[in-house]
């Protein structure tokens, strides 16, 4: 029997009266509910209730309390949030029992919502079959990341899980090739064999891999680079990993 999937692994919550008004005028998103503080009042709660009411969307009202709780953002969610459909959203075990996974972006350490949102537009642009997108220690799925993946995030093929390295490790447990990126990796990215199913793990460009994660690795590869330039954004290098699997699915 499929266990049941919980909500915050169905909706991307989007909170702030700007943001929550541009999802309600955007016909092609499914928005579930929208929650109001009540105390919420002015013309740009007007403006999300006459947006709402348009589309047979229903509007709860709730205390302020309970929005800043719900919305995830007490000091920018301006008394308002949103829940989007991410309809290819799914936990980790789900997408596992599935069976359709071949190539997965992991993240690991990545706190730049910038960053966060830019891998997710990039990974899905290129067909990756899923991004794993930890609830720990990386930027969580709000305005900035839906922004900065000009409003990919919605699409996107999103997998749930805890931490990066629990993520990892069930991957690893379910036959996938763990691959590390590192500026002194053993193989060059280009001509490394990689057999699927492959899983890259991505991490901060600060720190790197998270030790947890490291550990679980099979494969370290680096990027080739020219004119001592050390390394990429990690959103520049996930985008050059992305269609290097794009390429060799095409030889």
């Amino acid at each position: 029997m499929t266990a049941e999937i919980s909500p915050r692994d169905r909706f991307i919550t989007v909170y702030g009266r700007n943001p929550v008004h541009e999802v309600l005028l955007d016909e092609d998103l499914v928005v579930d509910k929208v929650v109001l503080a009540d105390n919420a009042h002015g013309s740009g709660v007007r403006e999300i209730q006459q947006a709402a009411r348009r589309r047979g969307i229903e509007v709860q009202r709730t205390s302020a309390e309970r929005v800043k709780k719900l919305a995830g953002n007490g000091r920018q969610d301006q008394g308002v949030f949103a829940d989007v459909v991410a309809p290819r959203m799914l936990p980790l075990e789900a997408a596992l029992a599935q069976g359709t996974l071949r190539t997965v972006l992991v993240l690991d350490g990545i706190t730049t919502p910038a960053n966060v949102g830019m891998i997710l537009r990039t990974a899905t642009a290129a067909g990756v079959d899923g991004i794993v997108v930890p609830r720990r220690g990386v930027a969580s799925l709000d305005p900035l990341v839906v922004k900065a993946s000009a409003g990919v995030a919605f699409k996107a093929p999103i997998i749930k899980a805890f931490t990066a390295d629990e993520a990892a490790g069930s991957l690893k447990d379910h036959g996938f090739h763990i691959v590390g990126l590192d500026a002194h990796g053993d193989d060059d990215l280009f001509a490394a064999h990689l057999p699927e199913p492959v899983a890259f793990v991505l991490g901060s460009e600060t720190a790197g891999l998270t030790p947890e994660v490291a550990e679980l690795v099979d494969t370290w590869v680096s990027i080739p680079m020219a004119a001592g330039v050390e390394s990429l954004n990690v959103s520049a290098a996930a985008a050059v990993v992305c269609f290097e699997l794009v390429r060799r699915a095409r030889l």
